[in-house]
């Protein structure tokens, strides 16, 4: 046997392990009543939104963009609280702890309820509140 085969170079592993949580995001979006907090890894964008009771998308978001609506889709799940969905076409969608969400762009939002609403959001979060973002 050659040497070459006596002690083979050792194999780095085949996947990596990232661990990252929300309370040291990447990113940090601050807005009146809210907070979205962006997680990047493994090719995604994991975002954390928190709103305060009384936030309200249309008023403490796209007051400052000058969007009277959300135009970003999103895929994510409530942790904890309730908030509406209120799409173009009219229908209104509430939204429990638990919920598993789809919503396409073109929407308004707002928290119901005097909880905190928290939930992830799986897609969307890049494009989410980039005009009010805070860098931490």
């Amino acid at each position: 046997m050659s040497d070459a085969h006596a002690n083979p170079a050792p194999i780095a592993p085949a996947v990596d392990v990232v661990m990252k949580r929300f309370e040291a995001p990447d990113e940090t979006r601050v807005f009146d009543k809210g907070r979205f907090e962006l997680v990047r890894l493994g090719g995604m964008t994991i975002g954390r939104a928190t709103y305060e009771p009384g936030w309200r998308w249309s008023l403490h978001v796209g007051a400052q963009t000058g969007q009277g609506m959300c135009e970003v889709e999103h895929v994510g799940m409530v942790v904890s609280g309730r908030a509406t969905a209120a799409m173009r076409d009219g229908r209104v969608i509430e939204m429990r702890a638990g919920d598993i969400f789809y919503i396409a762009a073109g929407h308004d939002s707002w928290v119901v309820g005097d909880q905190p609403y928290v939930s992830l959001h799986f897609m969307g979060g890049d494009e989410y509140a980039r005009g009010k973002e805070a860098s931490r």
